[in-house]
């Protein structure tokens, strides 16, 4: 248990709640306002959860005190005629994190970002890439992770932090 909350397997069963931490990092800016269905419909974004848990997919929940979830930490291997926004190979599976508002800037975060690196490296996985928008806060939080800009977009990057 690390400050109020644990971190477990993500299951079959979490699908909803990552659904939940996907709308989550879509809508990361204050009054983020677009609405679960828009998002977990969306193409770009329905990739990231469609047929939860496949064989390479993997992933951790962080839960309160009480055992609910409070944030997530997920990464799939996309294919290249599939990627997703912080597409690098196909070999390379791509990141994705959400934290409940209420449960940010307590370690949360964090602790999920160290512990799914970890977990993909156990798992196989040399490097492991992700996409932020560049004013997006977390970006910080990446860099010191040791996540580094691989490719640079319109408003957000590819990073990618080597797991070994």
């Amino acid at each position: 248990m690390y400050r109020g909350f644990a971190l477990r397997r993500a299951a079959q069963t979490d699908a909803r709640f990552l659904g939940d931490m996907l709308v989550e990092a879509a809508n990361w800016r204050a009054g983020g306002v677009r609405p679960r269905h828009e998002v977990l419909t969306s193409p770009e974004h329905r990739r990231y959860l469609a047929g939860w848990k496949r064989m390479s997919d993997d992933g951790l929940v962080a839960t309160g005190e009480d055992d609910a979830p409070v944030g997530a930490a997920w990464y799939r291997v996309l294919p290249q005629n599939a990627p997703g926004f912080g597409f690098v190979g196909a070999a390379v599976p791509e990141l994705i994190i959400g934290v409940h508002p209420l449960w940010r800037a307590r370690g949360v975060g964090r602790s999920l970002l160290r512990g799914i690196v970890q977990l993909a490296g156990t798992e196989g996985h040399a490097r492991i890439s992700l996409s932020v928008e560049r004013d997006n806060f977390a970006r910080n939080l990446y860099r010191a992770e040791g996540f580094a800009v691989v490719g640079e977009g319109a408003i957000r990057d590819t990073m990618v932090r080597g797991t070994l």
